[in-house]
């Protein structure tokens, strides 16, 4: 698998001039500079930005025009698996033509790749494994609208996709997070999980397509060597051609 290039900025981010009255109304004085301190920029462009204003803590993500990120998803999917599970409380969606915007109310908890956390995997990649066991049993698979299925993601690959229409059988069929990498997940002072972020694919699949990208992300997060302690806290022996298989569908567009 491709490593990603999602990360933490640098320094600030130039604000698009459409998204300033945005940040302006949830943000409070000062929200609308020309740059802003951002907490995420991901591979496709998109960039997050937190808040704090008349509505306490926000995160306001900007996803800029033709990009492959789908903001209006991420806030449907968000409203339906609150229900269950602490996930970002959708609080404002727009879009225009230069891009689309989400703002949701901040969760309690840092990112699993907080340097506290990149400083702990001990900690952490324990945490994961018991917070995505805890998310694949807690989504009712019969009352979930959105489809992660193989043929859907097929249908939306954008690389060559040829070898793989043949998938392994489904293991267990799951309300999968759709990018279960570790960023993803918060964790509280004490590790354990807090709640779940960045919910755009999220949809009714097999579990081993979120425990091979899941698994895979520690690599790149926290070096080598935690994949087995990952698994054994989620509570799975490793399946090698399940993983292999849905690494490289992850590849050819998640």
């Amino acid at each position: 698998m491709s490593v990603p290039i999602s990360q933490v900025p640098a320094g600030p981010v130039p604000v698009p001039p459409s998204l300033r009255p945005v940040l302006a109304r949830w943000g409070g004085p000062g929200a609308d500079l020309p740059a802003l301190p951002a907490v995420w920029v991901n591979a496709v462009g998109g960039t997050t930005f937190a808040l704090r204003g008349p509505a306490g803590a926000v995160f306001c993500k900007w996803a800029p025009a033709g990009t492959a990120l789908d903001l209006a998803a991420e806030a449907r999917r968000s409203r339906w698996a609150a229900a269950w599970l602490p996930v970002p409380r959708v609080l404002a969606t727009g879009a225009d033509e230069h891009g689309s915007w989400l703002v949701s109310r901040a969760l309690p908890g840092r990112s699993a790749v907080d340097p506290r956390w990149l400083a702990r995997p001990q900690v952490a990649v324990p945490s994961l494994g018991r917070a995505l066991r805890r998310w694949h049993d807690a989504l009712p698979v019969r009352e979930c609208p959105f489809d992660w299925s193989v043929p859907h993601r097929l249908a939306r690959a954008v690389g060559d996709a040829s070898a793989l229409r043949t998938p392994p059988p489904v293991d267990r069929l799951v309300v999968c997070h759709g990018d279960a990498c570790s960023p993803n997940t918060l964790l509280g002072e004490d590790g354990a999980a807090t709640g779940w972020v960045d919910l755009s694919a999220l949809g009714v699949g097999d579990r081993w397509a979120d425990l091979a990208v899941a698994t895979v992300s520690l690599d790149w997060n926290y070096g080598p060597g935690w994949q087995p302690v990952f698994l054994d806290a989620y509570g799975v022996a490793a399946d090698p051609v399940r993983t292999a298989y849905y690494r490289a569908l992850w590849d050819v567009g998640p």
